[in-house]
């Protein structure tokens, strides 16, 4: 097998380069690959949460897998502020094609032999249902939990951001989302010392 060069991770690599929240001033900074790092753990326990405690069937390590992946066209679009992607109908459509065309390219950057074990995870168009209702309660999950240490970094710029993050997730009303708030969050606030202590 002769193998040709792919610059495929040495991009996705890059992504540690590309600032989150670039609209806001943080006390916090927040680059895209920590956060896709956050949701891809913050999805497999949802899922486990499902499975464990509300009878779903999902396979974590699926989800997982995309969510970690689920911000990689961001190498090729950077970082675009929620409330300027969700500004109107024609901005999500337009964003929502450019995603697609990146993910496309992202793609080409594999090794043809590997493109469909990665395509799956790349191309959210390809997530069933249940993945993408996860990962996205990750992703927003993970807002929430930057907003509030933001405010309790003393940045109330945060505010208004964690009181409509929170409001979303109310209103989707996932059971593991709420086990998860309930059981997890209210350590993310905690002094290391505390944490610790039990």
């Amino acid at each position: 097998m002769t193998a040709v060069l792919s610059h495929f991770f040495a991009y996705v690599g890059r992504l540690r380069w590309i600032r989150r929240w670039g609209l806001m001033r943080n006390a916090i900074e927040e680059n895209v690959a920590t956060h896709s790092w956050e949701v891809a753990v913050l999805a497999h326990a949802l899922a486990i949460i499902r499975n464990r405690h509300f009878g779903g069937d999902v396979n974590p390590e699926t989800v997982a897998t995309a969510a970690l992946y689920h911000d990689a066209t961001e190498v090729i679009t950077g970082d675009m502020p929620t409330p300027v992607k969700y500004h109107s109908q024609v901005m999500r459509e337009a964003f929502r094609d450019i995603e697609h065309k990146a993910s496309d390219e992202l793609l080409t950057l594999l090794p043809e032999s590997l493109r469909s074990d990665f395509a799956p995870y790349i191309q959210e168009s390809r997530w069933s249902p249940d993945v993408v209702q996860l990962v996205k309660a990750a992703d927003r999950l993970s807002a929430l939990l930057k907003c509030e240490a933001e405010i309790q970094a003393g940045n109330r710029e945060f505010e208004p951001a964690a009181q409509q993050i929170r409001k979303r997730l109310e209103q989707e009303g996932l059971r593991e989302v709420e086990y998860f708030l309930k059981v997890f969050a209210p350590s993310y606030s905690q002094p290391l010392d505390h944490l610790l202590g039990g």
